[in-house]
């Protein structure tokens, strides 16, 4: 699909989505939007703010799977969904993507696949169409694969803003440089932990991501310090690759720039 034919559908779904959908978001709790394929469905958590000005739309690493549900919360311990409450209370209606319900997993071929792109495009309408606020896509680890192909293949109209943490720089489909980011027209924002150990996810190397965001109009790469007592995989959330015991403070530097862009 061209992304001529991606914003077309793009179009579709707002049409698709007109009716109804207003009196499903005026409380906090997991959604379940159709995907038109059988019985499946893309589960997002959805938090809206009386006085948001914008909506962040939450894009975890990993397969991206919701963890258990206890009392209607996913439990995921990734490090966007563990701190959506964080975003929230910063002023923005939150939408967390989990993975699609057909999907045994989330791999880096399907994260740039015309289908995921369907996928995100679908929940990007819903926001616009409930809220009719800006939209931002906010990825980490394996979700700023999915959020760099999105906002590409979507374009300036429909997506107002990337930001990228943990950022894949090397060895898999989809890492950040070897998409088209140089056509981005929009706000980007470079968040990386100077400890980060995973291999695919190296800190020089998402330094350099900024070299090729020829297009946009305000970036920013910020290497963070700080967080305690890593634990386990070096490529997953509780590590320095999820911001362990710095969540707070990360969470605080992405959404001061969101409300105030600036290099």
């Amino acid at each position: 699909m061209t992304r001529l034919g991606m914003r077309q559908l793009f179009q579709l779904l707002l049409c698709c989505l007109a009716m109804g959908v207003h009196a499903q978001a005026t409380k906090e709790g997991m959604l379940q939007l159709d995907l038109g394929r059988g019985e499946a469905r893309l589960p997002v958590y959805v938090m809206p703010h009386p006085q948001a000005t914008a909506t962040l739309i939450l894009l975890p690493g990993g397969d991206a799977g919701t963890g258990k549900i206890v009392d209607g919360q996913p439990q995921s311990g990734n490090f966007l969904a563990r701190s959506r409450e964080d975003f929230f209370k910063a002023g923005f209606n939150v939408l967390v993507v989990f993975r699609a319900s057909d999907l045994n997993q989330l791999d880096y071929g399907y994260r740039v696949s015309k289908s995921h792109v369907a996928e995100l495009a679908k929940v990007i309408a819903y926001a616009k169409e409930v809220w009719g606020q800006p939209v931002w896509l906010v990825g980490t680890s394996r979700g700023t694969v999915s959020g760099t192909a999105t906002a590409i293949a979507l374009g300036p109209d429909q997506v107002q803003g990337l930001v990228l943490t943990s950022s894949v720089t090397s060895k898999k489909i989809g890492a950040i440089v070897s998409q088209n980011i140089a056509s981005l027209k929009i706000p980007t924002l470079v968040v990386h932990h100077k400890n980060d150990a995973c291999s695919i996810c190296v800190p020089s190397e998402a330094a350099r991501i900024m070299a090729d965001l020829q297009s946009v109009p305000v970036k920013k790469f910020v290497m963070v310090e700080g967080g305690s007592d890593p634990q386990g995989d070096p490529c997953a959330a509780q590590h320095w690759h999820g911001f362990i015991h710095f969540e707070k403070e990360t969470v605080k530097l992405i959404t001061d720039w969101i409300q105030a862009p600036q290099s």
